[in-house]
């Protein structure tokens, strides 16, 4: 069994920061890609960024320049430093990871809340 746990969501004013944490955690697994994605009421999910084993990264555009994602290999853990926060950068925020235990399959956590408000 493999699970994703993020951490570090909450309320914060616009222009501020956060740091969003997932780590994986189980026996026996290889991770591939892993990314952040978020939802925020009424609209469908999406890409915020991905990053491969390597560190290369991709954004939304949205979020380019304010933004960083971020992993450590070694500890199973991926990142996601938001600066120059935003009202519409409210949502719940998802990790998702590749990885491979008998075969490749997508990984989501739980999600963490990210609100954005004065």
């Amino acid at each position: 069994q493999v699970q994703l746990v993020e951490s570090g969501g909450g309320l914060v004013q616009p222009g501020g920061s956060l740091r969003l944490s997932c780590v994986a955690s189980g026996s026996t697994f290889s991770i591939g890609a892993m990314g952040w994605y978020r939802q925020a009421p009424g609209k469908e999910r999406e890409l915020v960024a991905g990053i491969t084993v390597s560190g290369r990264a991709n954004y939304v555009d949205s979020v380019k320049g304010r933004f960083t994602i971020s992993r450590v290999n070694a500890k199973n853990t991926v990142y996601l430093q938001m600066n120059s926060l935003k009202p519409e950068d409210t949502a719940r925020y998802y990790c998702n990871a590749e990885i491979y235990k008998s075969s490749w399959n997508d990984y989501w956590g739980q999600g963490t809340q990210v609100t954005v408000s004065s």
